[in-house]
């Protein structure tokens, strides 16, 4: 069971579940990348084969390392916007919460490089009265993120006034 789903309060629901972009991927790729080349260079080098065939492998350990890492940012990183609440968990055995309720909700802003915009990710601010969230980095589809918290906010207010 998720972390979300232990802590919903009775009669709260999860309107929006997001999470980290495959951006994170990209170092490793960027490593494997340069492992191949490292590994071509060894099949093409006559008298330092065995130096190359070594840089070729710590690259590619260097590959799995930052793979390893980010499948397991994104596996254990939960976003949940409900009708109460924003909810945000990251760690495994060492976990970090943060929770935010609707109506301390002030704003919501979204930061997108260019090619964030292309590939859908971006940072989420939220920022509440006092306090905010520490910023949300890489996530996917930030704008829809937005929307539901803002669209949670609107009604929220509506029902307490």
């Amino acid at each position: 069971m998720s972390y979300v789903q232990r802590v919903l309060q009775s009669g709260e629901e999860v309107r929006y579940l997001a999470g980290l972009h495959w951006i994170l991927y990209l170092p490793g790729m960027v490593f494997i990348v340069a492992a191949g080349v490292v590994l071509l260079v060894a099949r093409t080098a006559a008298h330092a084969n065995f130096f190359w065939l070594v840089a070729a492998g710590c690259v590619g350990l260097v590959a799995l390392y930052l793979l390893f890492q980010a499948w397991f940012d994104r596996w254990t990183t939960e976003i949940a916007v409900t009708n109460r609440r924003i909810i945000y968990k990251t760690g495994f055995i060492r976990r970090e919460t943060n929770e935010m309720h609707m109506d301390k909700v002030e704003s919501v802003r979204v930061d997108q490089s260019v090619l964030g915009r292309l590939l859908d990710y971006g940072d989420v601010n939220v920022i509440g009265t006092g306090t905010g969230f520490e910023p949300l980095k890489r996530i996917a589809a930030p704008l829809d993120l937005r929307n539901h918290i803002t669209g949670v906010c609107r009604g929220f207010a509506s029902t307490t006034s």
